[in-house]
C-alpha cells in the first residue's frame, strides 16, 4: 500500500489486458466523504454492464473472448476515471484542509467549510451509473 496523488489516476492505468482495477483500490477515501461503499456500488452495476456488452452471445463470432473482455475492461476504467477522479480530490482536499495548522486553513475550516462540505457532498452523490442490460 503506498499514498497516491489524486492526479495519478488520469494518467495511470486502470485496466491491463484482462484485469481491472475497482472499488478502493480503484478509489481510496477518507470516511468523512462518505461515499466509497456507494462508489463500489457504482464500479459494480457498471462493470456488469460492461462485461455483459463483452459477453453477448450475438457478439461471439465478432472478435475472440479474451479481445472483447479487455475492450470491456478498458471501457470500464475510462467510463470511472473522471468520477473516481472528482472524489479523490475531494477527499484529499478535505483532509488536507482538516489537518492543516495553518492559521489560514483553521479560519476556512471553522467559519467556511460545514456549510461548503454539506453541499459539495450532496452534490457528488447525486450520480446515475445508469442501467444494466436486459438480455
Amino acid at each position: 500500500m503506498r499514498f497516491r496523488y489524486p492526479w495519478e489516476l488520469l494518467w495511470g492505468n486502470i485496466s491491463k489486458d484482462n484485469v481491472c482495477i475497482a472499488g478502493d483500490a480503484l478509489h481510496p477515501m477518507t470516511s468523512d466523504v462518505g461515499q466509497g461503499a456507494n462508489m463500489a456500488l457504482e464500479d459494480g452495476v457498471i462493470l456488469a454492464r460492461r462485461l455483459a456488452e463483452a459477453l453477448l452471445p450475438r457478439k461471439a463470432d465478432e472478435e475472440g473472448e479474451f479481445e472483447r473482455i479487455r475492450s470491456g475492461l478498458s471501457k470500464f476504467g475510462e467510463e470511472r476515471r473522471w468520477r473516481s477522479f472528482v472524489m479523490i480530490t475531494t477527499a484529499y482536499v478535505i483532509g488536507y484542509i482538516q489537518q492543516s495548522n495553518w492559521w489560514v486553513m483553521k479560519f476556512v475550516k471553522d467559519k467556511f467549510l460545514s456549510p461548503v462540505l454539506g453541499k459539495l457532498l450532496l452534490s457528488r452523490a447525486d450520480f446515475d451509473c445508469g442501467e444494466l442490460i436486459k438480455i
